[in-house]
């Protein structure tokens, strides 16, 4: 006796292609699926075209297929829209979300408390402040600017472009905070470089209740680095300890940052060995960290293991491996690394070539040192021309240093530290004339030399 074979039920089908849209894995299965939702009526279903949208995404296809997927949709309705606007806000493409969120606009479709903080994130990303202030009168006249979600997205837009001050408005203003938006007012201060506040934000969050997580550490440490809080960083390390937290790519870069930064490299390297997964910054914290601190041999250790793991370097990684070099006087693998970064398609940055400079000037080969600067594709800027005035006074090239003092006094007029250095060059040239005018121009533009100090 035959079973007669009866269709799906259309609740099951949709569950059942949802399914397989979600678990697809590559792209090339999922426009197998594509095409047989297209030979069914299966297509106009909008939760079943949002999600291939979605996966398209997943599988690195956002541009073009997820986005023909969008705009031949035969219905959308608000979850279509965040979608592909949310993911072009995350891509490399975050004016695309701008357009999209335009286009929304014009379809007459109102946004709501989540499309809002994707399209702020896109302004962010697109580096456009007055987007983004635009959009901030759009949620005010839309009364949406007190929700939690659009308040967060708020306060982290304006952190990002530097107004750490209209983000503290906003932040006092809100009837109630939730975690995210707490955390997003001391991440703000933490990047921004003002620790202290970002410590009172954290004091207030602990009298107010708000549970602390493995994100709120990460500005924390950030502030303690910054301050060169050894003991107070430790702390925080023991608090992610004994809550088992899982010591993830963010939580231990951020770790790293702040042993490297209190100038704790062991603790550093032995929480890097520890990590389970690392990536390219990792790599860096910890090989900038040991190339300033003038440990060349672990530094450069540190890089080729690096390379070996099949990881990439990038400007930080280089600017590490130089400055190695340029404080162990290793001409030759300084310019080995400097070469090494076409190789990469790093560009070199005023970074590099002042670290470049120093290692040249300190090993007394000041003509070399200046060709480099004369064929930099960029004006030289203070730390690179400094670099060479200190190589020419120590190694008494009254010559050199004193055309490369010209061009930094003409670049800046106002920094004394640039005068005495020409000075006690003439001085040490027995220049005694020469030396004298430049103390006396000192005096006529009022210009006196800041003394040191210290954090200890």
């Amino acid at each position: 006796m035959k079973t007669m074979c009866h269709p799906k039920p259309k609740s099951n089908l949709l569950s059942y292609y949802f399914s397989l849209l979600q678990s697809s894995p590559n792209a090339a299965h999922l426009r197998h699926l594509h095409a047989r939702l297209l030979r069914t009526s299966l297509y106009d279903n909008v939760i079943l075209s949002s999600k291939l949208l979605l996966m398209y995404s997943r599988r690195g296809k956002l541009s073009p297929h997820s986005l023909r997927v969008f705009l031949h949709m035969p219905l959308r309705n608000i979850y279509s829209w965040n979608n592909i606007i949310g993911e072009f806000s995350r891509s490399s493409l975050p004016h695309k979300s701008v357009e999209l969120f335009l286009q929304m606009r014009h379809c007459n479709q109102p946004p709501d408390v989540f499309t809002l903080p994707l399209v702020l994130r896109a302004c962010t990303a697109c580096g456009s402040a007055k987007l983004g202030v635009s959009v901030h009168g759009l949620c005010v006249k839309m009364g949406m600017e007190k929700s939690l979600f659009v308040a967060s997205a708020l306060v982290s837009m304006y952190v990002t472009f530097g107004k750490v001050f209209d983000a503290r408005v906003l932040f006092d203003e809100m009837p109630e905070r939730d975690s995210v938006l707490w955390t997003a007012m001391l991440a703000g201060y933490a990047q921004q470089e003002e620790p202290m506040q970002a410590l009172s934000v954290f004091r207030q969050m602990v009298s107010a209740g708000v549970a602390l997580d493995g994100v709120v550490m990460i500005g924390l440490l950030l502030a303690c680095g910054q301050l060169g809080w050894l003991k107070h960083g430790k702390s925080v390390h023991g608090w992610i300890t004994r809550r088992s937290l899982i010591l993830g790519l963010n939580l231990g870069n951020a770790l790293i940052d702040f042993y490297v930064k209190c100038a704790a490299l062991r603790c550093s390297l032995n929480l890097f060995d520890k990590m389970p997964e690392r990536d390219v910054i990792s790599w860096s914290s910890l090989i900038l960290g040991y190339g300033l601190s003038g440990n060349a041999d672990t530094a450069l250790d540190l890089f080729d293991r690096m390379r070996e793991s099949g990881v990439k370097p990038n400007d930080v990684t280089f600017l590490g491996a130089l400055s190695a070099c340029t404080h162990t006087g290793m001409v030759e693998r300084a310019y080995t690394y400097f070469e090494m970064m076409k190789e990469y398609q790093v560009v070199p940055e005023l970074k590099h070539y002042a670290c470049m400079v120093d290692c040249l000037a300190r090993a007394g080969m000041l003509e070399d040192a200046e060709r480099i600067i004369d064929e930099m594709p960029v004006e030289a800027d203070g730390a690179v021309l400094g670099a060479l005035l200190g190589g020419c006074r120590v190694h008494g090239n009254a010559e050199v240093g004193e055309r490369v003092a010209k061009k930094l006094m003409r670049l800046e007029p106002e920094k004394a530290s640039n005068y005495v250095m020409l000075a006690n060059m003439y001085a040490g040239a027995g220049r005694f004339e020469d030396a004298e005018k430049v103390r006396e121009t000192m005096k006529e533009r009022n210009l006196s030399k800041v003394p040191g100090c210290s954090l200890i």
